[in-house]
């Protein structure tokens, strides 16, 4: 196992709303500070080419765009290192506080941990599906606001994100004829279905390389492989220290 200890790394863009105040609403839901170093009071010309790089278009709408482009100011928010029982937690209020910068004049907010960024009314309604919400509700409304996916390596569709929610990154073996419009869907939803798994049911802190695995009762058996993160560098802020587990095609 590595020593790496993951960390929330938050770029959040202020019109009219000042480094002290991003500071401040950020410590209100404890243990988030202001990264003085790199945070700027101006505007930065390549912020709507970093977020569109994020998966911005997925839920961007023209008023997101126009907030990126108006921003007078570039905020980062860190989190303390998170240890990993204390992950989910720490993300939850992250998102909260999320949804308090964006209702306070935060333009645009995008997490450089995973490099994944929402259009403002979807960061509002994760913040609000996951402010009462409890096990496996609360996992997925945390894998849909922080974890990236699916990224695609040519032989898997992977994720990047869980590592700040205190598990292995998911993976799933695919052909190239499954990466079409509805198959990708699919995928995706099996990747979630995966990702809650590790999240919420305690047998999956027990999962060695080459257990079975049922999507469902009566799903084709398949496999899950382990393994120990090698896409990242430790040093880099996408580096999952759980390593991942992917899901092998059906036997």
């Amino acid at each position: 196992m590595s020593e790496a200890i993951p960390r929330h790394v938050l770029c959040v863009l202020g019109s009219g709303l000042g480094l002290s105040e991003m500071e401040q609403i950020a410590t209100g839901f404890g243990g988030f500070v202001l990264d003085r170093e790199y945070s700027e009071a101006e505007p930065d010309p390549q912020m709507p080419e970093a977020f569109e790089a994020c998966m911005a278009a997925a839920s961007f709408d023209e008023s997101d765009w126009a907030a990126v482009e108006s921003h007078d100011t570039v905020g980062y928010l860190l989190s303390a290192p998170m240890m990993r029982e204390l992950a989910a937690d720490t993300s939850r209020r992250l998102l909260a506080a999320t949804a308090a910068l964006l209702r306070s004049g935060a333009a645009a907010v995008k997490n450089e941990s995973s490099g994944i960024t929402h259009g403002r009314a979807r960061w509002l309604a994760l913040a609000d599906r996951a402010a009462d919400a409890k096990d496996e509700d609360l996992a997925s409304a945390l894998v849909n606001a922080w974890v990236k996916r699916p990224i695609y390596d040519g032989e898997v569709l992977y994720s990047c994100g869980m590592h700040l929610l205190g598990a292995p990154e998911v993976e799933i073996e695919v052909d190239e004829e499954q990466l079409t419009g509805e198959g990708v869907s699919d995928l995706v939803a099996q990747l979630d279905t995966l990702a809650i798994y590790l999240l919420t049911d305690p047998r999956a802190e027990e999962i060695e390389d080459g257990a079975g695995y049922r999507m469902t009762e009566d799903a084709p058996r398949r496999l899950l492989r382990t393994g120990m993160c090698d896409r990242y560098d430790e040093d880099d802020l996408f580096f999952n220290p759980y390593g991942y587990v992917r899901l092998t095609q059906p036997q």
